[in-house]
Parts: structure tokens; C-alpha cells; sequence
């Protein structure tokens, strides 16, 4: 018969705050937001406030950083599937173009034409100027379509900015009335 035998292993680690303050960002850091105690506060201070602050900067704006940046990750996404699509924009307009430019051109090949194959020419001539004007809507419709979305991104974008410049405003304002120097 086989014994069986358990090990247990019991890994103590020990953590001050300095180690672990250094192995993670601060808020400020995360929102590129430079910070400087003017009275000599340690770093569970400066944390303790900076939480305070965004706190208080989130009742008066509104505005979630992190929330924003999850909404500005979900709209680039957006975007560049809706530019994707932009450019499949008017697919398909070349091929139409050319067989109703072949149709019109064989009945007016076949009706002003002169000569045997008179409608074969016109429906090759209507099919090739057909197909060029398809090609040409469908650059249109891919351009017109491509440039709608890139407008929408920017202001999106746009508008993110100046929530988040808002947010930041009220950060640092409520840091700099704790007695830190704070600037973005």
C-alpha cells in the first residue's frame, strides 16, 4: 500500500508601504497629472488626498476619467469598424454601371449605329464608359463615407478632451487647495 503525504508550503511575504507605493501608479500618474507636495506629505497622504479629490472632482463634473477612457477605447473601435464599412462604401456600383451602360449602349448602337455589329460596339463603348463612371461613384461613395466618419471620431474626440480637461481643472484645483502644486 501506498502512503500518501501532503507538503504544505507557506510563503510569507512582506510588503511595506514603500514597495508597494512604487510598484503602482498613482491617480495622478495614470491621468498624466504631475504632483508636488508643498508640505512635506508622505505618499499615503498624497494617495489619501488625491482619492479625496477625484472623488470631489467627479460630483462637480460629472466626469469619470476612467469611464471616459473606456468609452474612448469602445468609440475607436466603433470607428474604425464604421471606416472599414465606409470603405466598402458604393462596392459593387462598377459592375452595375457597366452592364446598364452595356444595355443603353447596345440599343443606341443598334438603333443610330451603322454597319453589321453596330449594337455589339455600342454595348462594349456603353459598358467601358459604364464601368468608368461606376468606378468613379464608388470612389465618391467610399471618400464621402470615409470622410463622415473621420469627422465624427474628431469630435467625439473633441468632446472627450474637454470632459477630461474639466475633470483635470477640478483635480488640480482641489490638490492645490490641500497644499500641493499641481498642474497637467
Amino acid at each position: 500500500m501506498f502512503k500518501i503525504f501532503s507538503v504544505a508550503v507557506v510563503a510569507c511575504i512582506v510588503v511595506t508601504p514603500g514597495t508597494l507605493m512604487a510598484q503602482s501608479k498613482s491617480l495622478s500618474e495614470i491621468m498624466n497629472i504631475y504632483v508636488f507636495p508643498k508640505d512635506e506629505q508622505d505618499e499615503v497622504q498624497q494617495s489619501a488626498d488625491e482619492a479625496a479629490c477625484y472623488e470631489w472632482s467627479m460630483e462637480r463634473t460629472g466626469t469619470d476619467p476612467f469611464e471616459l477612457a473606456r468609452e474612448a477605447r469602445e468609440q475607436k473601435e466603433a470607428a474604425n469598424r464604421a471606416m472599414a464599412e465606409a470603405q466598402t462604401a458604393g462596392e459593387g456600383s462598377t459592375g452595375k454601371a457597366a452592364a446598364s451602360g452595356a444595355v443603353a449602349g447596345a440599343l443606341i448602337g443598334g438603333i443610330f449605329g451603322r454597319g453589321r455589329n453596330s449594337g455589339l460596339r455600342g454595348a462594349a463603348v456603353g459598358a467601358t464608359t459604364g464601368a468608368i463612371v461606376g468606378s468613379s461613384q464608388e470612389s465618391q461613395a467610399k471618400a464621402e463615407a470615409s470622410a463622415e466618419v473621420a469627422q465624427d471620431a474628431a469630435a467625439t474626440k473633441a468632446a472627450s478632451k474637454e470632459e477630461m480637461d474639466g475633470f483635470k481643472n477640478a483635480f488640480t484645483t482641489c490638490l492645490e487647495a490641500k497644499d500641493y502644486i499641481a498642474n497637467f
